[in-house]
């Protein structure tokens, strides 16, 4: 589906809708690393990743009270309460083309991996 994001603020905001992370995504030892921050949402809000390689997803908390740290992700029944600061690493299989969602349990924030 298609999510409309609205960001208040400063209008030099760098992580705006439209901006596409791929730096934040590495591959080490056959293995790609999606790594997401939690904390007052999600950064990067959209990661570029490939398909058809094993991918663990690593989401950081550091100091996360608010309902980023409750974490959902339903293409793959995943629903979690992260530590408040820490390293929860997900294994996504090798996931095919498309984009896996994941958002807070209050559908404030979310933030999207697209697999090409």
């Amino acid at each position: 589906g298609i999510g409309i994001v609205f960001f208040g603020g400063s209008k030099n905001n760098t992580d705006s809708t439209g901006v596409q992370s791929s730096q934040n995504v590495e591959i080490r030892n056959g293995v790609q690393y999606v790594t997401i921050n939690a904390r007052g949402g999600y950064s990067p809000k959209v990661s570029i990743a490939q398909a058809n390689v094993p991918t663990k997803l690593v989401v950081k908390t550091n100091g996360t009270y608010d309902c980023s740290a409750a974490l959902v992700i339903r293409s793959i029944g995943y629903q979690k309460i992260l530590p408040q600061t820490g390293e929860e690493i997900i294994d996504l299989g090798a996931p095919r083309a498309g984009t896996l969602q994941g958002l807070c349990s209050m559908g404030m924030y979310n933030f999207a991996v697209n697999f090409n």
